[in-house]
């Protein structure tokens, strides 16, 4: 059986989450699960500060215009997106459905990876990429959610604050 893969759909901007909840509809409806595994419209939470200087959290689309699919691609799961309401096709050449590679998966943060975490604040972790490969700081905060550690490091004298990727960290054997 073929792999699932993710595929972007271009939809009416504004349709996005109706695109969304007319697939998912259409999914129960024709008992398609074996087929269309999840249905994304990838979004991001951002603090609107007002003239008054009141602050408003809206969630905005991240990609307007467009709904992510994990789907095997079949005659029958391709006709039933193509000919979902307010969905326009999908993104490749000629209108080919083209799969997302595992790179543009995780770049657009379409897929949340679950992280390991060996440490917490106070550990002391050792930096294993980017330009501080090889540094050593104690943690601060641990943000899964965010897939980020801060950590405090002494670079030249200086104590210095720095923000990364949880996967940049690991705990320092002592």
């Amino acid at each position: 059986m073929a792999e699932a893969k993710w595929y972007v759909i271009h939809t009416y901007s504004g349709y996005e989450n109706k695109v969304a909840s007319n697939l998912e509809t259409v999914v129960e409806n024709r008992n398609l699960h074996d087929l269309i595994f999840d249905i994304k419209v990838p979004t991001e939470t951002v603090i609107e500060v007002k003239d008054n200087g009141t602050k408003k959290e809206t969630e905005r689309k991240i990609y307007p215009g467009y709904v992510m699919v994990k789907m095997i691609m079949t005659e029958d799961s391709w006709f039933v997106v193509r000919n979902t309401r307010g969905c326009t096709g999908f993104v490749g050449p000629a209108s080919k459905p083209t799969p997302l590679t595992p790179e543009e998966v995780e770049r657009l943060g379409v897929e949340k990876k679950t992280v390991e975490v060996a440490f917490g604040p106070g550990d002391t972790v050792t930096i294993t990429e980017g330009p501080l490969e090889g540094f050593s700081g104690t943690v601060d905060e641990v943000d899964i959610e965010h897939n980020s550690v801060h950590i405090t490091l002494s670079m030249f004298g200086k104590v210095t604050p720095v923000e990364l990727e949880l996967n940049q960290v690991e705990l320092t054997e002592e």
